[in-house]
């Protein structure tokens, strides 16, 4: 059973970064010149951060994937940083721990980010932008 979770973790994630990459249109340059998110891992926690450049953020779904219980939290905010604990290292690395945004933005309606999480002093990882 401990084996099947990070197989069918890494399933998931790559249907979803394979849904992300496909979906991405012309808009990505938009998008990348109006989001701006990171997720970095410290001792013991990662540190999400989210800031849309126009201000114009209804809410962001936020949610760390892969975990035994999945992080969610939605919030109401064009600029954030959340703490979320994580104490353990995970095993098969951080691509089976993706980071998604799903955002209600007045411009651009809904559009979706995932990233990776990194280590402090790492670069970060690319991020694929798209819309549900």
């Amino acid at each position: 059973m401990a084996k099947i979770i990070p197989l069918i973790s890494i399933a998931i994630i790559t249907v979803l970064g394979l849904f992300f990459i496909f979906d991405s249109g012309s808009n990505h340059d938009v998008l990348k010149s109006t989001f701006e998110i990171d997720a970095t891992y410290y001792d013991g926690y990662v540190e999400i951060s989210y800031l849309d450049k126009t201000s114009k953020t209804n809410h962001v779904v936020l949610e760390v994937l892969g975990m035994d219980e999945s992080f969610q939290k939605t919030i109401s905010s064009s600029k954030f940083v959340e703490i979320v604990p994580f104490p353990i290292l995970p095993k098969h690395g951080w691509q089976v721990h993706p980071v998604t945004f799903l955002i209600d933005h007045q411009d651009l309606g809904k559009v979706s980010l995932k990233t990776e999480i990194h280590s402090f002093g790492e670069d970060a990882p690319q991020i694929i932008y798209g819309s549900p």
